[in-house]
């Protein structure tokens, strides 16, 4: 039984990387999946010394307990999107290794040419401190992507 857990590094609703997740989990069927919102409060290290807030708390749990983990996330002026960020320092203080040997595959969707190629390489190199095990391999940017999705949230092309 494969359990999948979804980090989407944008907040908004109908947000294209949101789209490009969805799809991904339609394709690859896990037997359970679960995408965590990482909408949490900034990080603050007085805000830490206070106690981990129970949001990250319950992020971090989810994430221990899955399989695999997919990570979307757009490219903001050419690098990684602040939520995202965010989530990554606060889950990097929580007990334990929760990413550690963790399968992680990360996609993007942008709406220039480059798919958000430079957001996947520095998103990896902030998770490679924590031993997860990255998929390198098929680097999944989808350039152009407001053009790529149809009215019901789906891939148009299959590229």
């Amino acid at each position: 039984m494969t359990n999948l857990v979804g980090l989407c590094g944008s907040l908004r609703h109908a947000s294209l990387n949101r789209k490009l997740l969805n799809e991904a989990v339609r394709l690859y069927r896990p037997d359970e999946y679960e995408e965590v919102d990482i909408s949490l409060p900034l990080f603050d290290e007085d805000m830490e010394t206070a106690g981990i807030p129970v949001k990250v708390k319950e992020v971090a749990a989810v994430i221990e307990k899955a399989d695999a983990i997919i990570i979307a996330s757009p490219e903001y002026n050419k690098g990684i999107s602040g939520v995202l960020k965010n989530a990554l320092d606060w889950l990097s203080r929580t007990p334990g290794s929760i990413w550690k040997d963790k399968p992680i595959a990360l996609v993007s969707a942008a709406a220039g040419r480059s798919g958000g190629e430079t957001a996947q390489y520095m998103t990896r190199a902030c998770l490679t401190p924590f031993g997860p095990r990255l998929v390198t391999a098929p680097n999944v940017c989808l350039a152009n992507a407001k053009d790529q999705f149809d009215a019901n949230g789906s891939l148009v092309s299959e590229r």
